[in-house]
């Protein structure tokens, strides 16, 4: 990342004071959560605060959604209340019809509802976005948006944004990058040529698996984000006051957090590599991962805290291993302070491009040594 693409103030400064906002009357260091569903109007019928109705003028959740435009380098957000409201909110908003170009691994419940999109009057066509030339072979003359995600859910592989970008506005279509797991720590695609960033902030933004939200950043106002704006106040999807609070406080160790998730997890991957009960490990940190270079050029301070491992004896050796794990929690989510572990395939059901020997890992905060020794006992156990 050259300077031209750095913060004037780094992504942990910037996280960590929250923007240094503060409540005004009482000068408290920590901002107050906003409760109110609406706003005195003024004699003349104006609004001189500014706010008229808690819908979309939340001070708690502008306060959130300032603090997400800096640590993304953008021109404005808006928080939903989940991420598939922030990502359904994208595509509604576009003219009928369009054509549309997605990644063929992304998150599956998006992926699920991006196969019926055209009850919309819109088309999808799913490719593998680490071919470029694929790319380029799936553009239509009514293309209007690109979607990629990368690290992608749950194989991690890696997408190259500027290139993928070029093409995009070539087409003169938007692009936009799914950075839930990269996290603006590890990139910030906006200054790489996308027009638009989406978090799932329930996983690293929030970062402690008590707020579901969503985000939606831009890197410049227009039509279609008026419309992206519109849609959400019409539809009322945007998140609650005490949630975007949790979020903020969240934020606040973002840097932190992703860094030392991202650390444990190349940790895991390089001595998880070679196990007999492993097949394949899947992390972008490893250098024979196909993407390894690319990440190396797209990702700073870290490859993520996401891997996935793949195991020799098929899917009953990697349900057991995930039955057989005491410090690893069971569940279905990522980026939160505790590890997480699951076996994808059997919650994405029928359809799913995820293997059904893998596990997913979402590194969390405990001691490496710890998750190590109780993941090796658990593969152990299930040969």
């Amino acid at each position: 990342m050259d300077d031209q693409r750095k913060p004037a103030l780094s992504v942990r400064t910037l996280a960590a004071q929250a923007l240094g906002v503060h409540e005004p009357t009482s000068m408290g260091l920590v901002p107050p959560i906003h409760m109110s569903a609406t706003y005195i109007r003024d004699s003349d019928n104006g609004y001189r605060s500014g706010h008229v109705y808690g819908r979309t003028d939340n001070p708690s959740v502008q306060h959130a959604e300032d603090v997400i435009s800096a640590l993304e380098g953008a021109d404005e957000t808006l928080l939903f209340g989940s991420g598939m409201a922030a990502a359904t909110t994208i595509f509604l908003s576009l003219d009928k019809p369009t054509h549309i170009i997605a990644s063929k691994v992304i998150y599956w419940g998006l992926r699920s509802w991006l196969k019926d999109i055209g009850r919309y009057g819109h088309s999808v066509t799913f490719v593998d976005t680490c071919d470029i030339q694929a790319i380029r072979n799936a553009v239509r003359s009514n293309t209007g948006l690109f979607w990629i995600e990368t690290p992608s859910n749950p194989l991690w592989s890696i997408t190259d944004i500027e290139a993928v970008a070029d093409i995009a506005h070539a087409a003169e279509a938007v692009l936009c990058v799914d950075s839930t797991v990269s996290t603006p720590v590890l990139t910030r695609p906006l200054p790489l040529g996308a027009d638009l960033v989406i978090h799932s902030a329930t996983k690293y933004l929030n970062g402690h698996s008590d707020v579901i939200a969503g985000s939606v950043s831009t890197i410049e106002r227009g039509k279609f984000w008026a419309r992206i704006c519109k849609l959400r106040s019409d539809q009322g999807t945007t998140l609650g006051s005490f949630e975007a609070w949790l979020l903020t406080r969240g934020m606040r160790t973002l840097d932190l957090r992703v860094r030392a998730q991202s650390r444990t997890a190349a940790y895991l991957a390089e001595r998880l590599v070679g196990h007999p009960a492993v097949a394949e490990v899947l992390y972008p940190g490893l250098q024979d991962h196909p993407g390894h270079q690319l990440a190396s050029r797209q990702m700073t301070n870290g490859y993520g805290g996401m891997l996935s491992i793949r195991l020799q004896r098929g899917e009953q050796a990697a349900i057991a291993t995930a039955a057989a794990v005491r410090l690893w929690k069971r569940a279905t989510s990522l980026g939160g302070v505790e590890s997480l572990i699951e076996h994808r395939a059997s919650i994405e059901g029928e359809g799913t491009p995820c293997p059904i020997d893998l596990l997913r890992l979402s590194v969390g905060l405990e001691d490496r040594d710890d998750l190590h020794r109780d993941l090796v006992t658990a593969l152990g156990a299930a040969r």
